[in-house]
């Protein structure tokens, strides 16, 4: 007995369509199957799972502190890479090289306008930011600037997409000027460019980091440096939106957000073997002045909420927006609050609770 036309149609249909699933589902298999954003982080994580993360400072922690054997007894492969700030992470993400980066809020906020989507996974803070900001302001030999009432009509050193740039718009906020007041040079921060800039009076201010500034000053003894009295200790660790819907991806960035949690906490605790691990070793600093520069950054901590967080965060980026012509952004779709309690649980007693959070 002949089967009609149309049977024959709808059977072909029906085994192309299994087929395709067949298929989809081994190819899902062998990507990791697509994690929605509001699911429960997967517990188990597959041996192997490989995550490409540029995060400089608390690798040499998790290897120094032999953290690095509860990433690899989890199942947790990582691929380091020397990377770290805005341009480099987000051209990183941009090539589908990176997964991960340690950078402070501003990247984020660039990533979503510039059209890569990522999410927050980690927030650390100061204990006591103010008494140990990330950065001062870095003074060209010969030039005055005592206050910050007297960077009027100076050429300051600003990068637009990164922290430093920022921070050089709130600290003209806070000392009642205004971008007219100054001259803005457009600069991005790798390396020691900003270190070059100001001993070559190619700009009269520059935001430094600690480390940066130690080096100013041995290289240009006549620089100066001066505090802003902001508070600019932001730290984060964040990720392409695409590897945190990686199921496998995500169940070993629950591992690693715990394990960074407990780096930084080793970090406080053993102050001279972060020195030397990282900033004299990797960084190439005298012992004394890695030393130096981890005694003027002061103890880390885990935020038992990150509600203040992401408050700054809304405020830097109505300020971006503003200033840099930017659309209006909601900063709670960058944050991936399901990681928070990963934090908080592995830092258990010692998360930081009150202004400082």
């Amino acid at each position: 007995m002949s089967t009609s036309p149309s049977r024959r149609t709808a059977r072909a249909v029906a085994a192309l369509l299994a087929a395709s699933l067949f298929l989809t589902a081994c190819g899902g298999d062998e990507a990791g199957a697509t994690l929605e954003l509001s699911a429960a982080l997967p517990d188990q994580v597959p041996s192997g799972t490989q995550l490409r993360i540029g995060d400089p400072s608390i690798q040499a922690v998790v290897q120094a502190s032999g953290l690095d054997k509860e990433l690899t007894g989890a199942g947790v492969r990582v691929e380091w890479a020397n990377i770290s700030g805005g341009p480099q992470s987000i051209q990183a993400f941009r090539a589908d090289k990176l997964d991960c980066s340690a950078v402070a809020d501003i990247p984020s906020l660039f990533a979503a306008w510039t059209g890569t989507s990522t999410k927050i996974v980690f927030q650390s803070v100061t204990v006591d930011p103010l008494k140990y900001p990330v950065y001062q302001l870095g003074v060209a030999p010969g030039v005055h600037v005592a206050s910050l009432a007297d960077l009027r009509g100076k050429k300051i050193a600003y990068s637009a997409g990164q922290a430093q740039g920022a921070l050089v718009l709130r600290v003209l906020q806070k000392a009642g000027l205004t971008r007219k007041d100054v001259t803005l040079v457009e600069l991005t921060s790798t390396g020691d460019s900003y270190v070059t800039a100001l001993g070559g009076k190619a700009v009269d201010v520059a935001p430094l980091g600690a480390q940066n500034v130690k080096i100013y000053q041995a290289k240009y003894p006549g620089g100066g440096a001066v505090p802003t009295g902001i508070r600019d200790d932001a730290s984060t660790l964040y990720c392409l939106t695409k590897s945190v819907q990686d199921a496998e991806k995500a169940a070993a960035l629950k591992v690693y957000v715990g394990v960074r949690t407990k780096a930084l906490l080793w970090q406080n605790e053993h102050p001279e073997e972060f020195a030397k691990a990282y900033y004299q070793d990797s960084q190439g600093l005298s012992p004394a002045d890695a030393k130096q520069v981890v005694a003027l950054s002061g103890r880390k901590g885990i935020p038992a909420s990150w509600d203040n967080a992401v408050t700054r965060l809304q405020e830097t980026a109505d300020l971006l927006a503003t200033e840099q012509d930017h659309e209006k952004l909601d900063v709670t779709t960058l944050v991936d609050r399901r990681f928070e309690k990963v934090q908080t649980a592995a830092a258990g007693s010692q998360v930081v609770t009150g202004d400082a959070a």
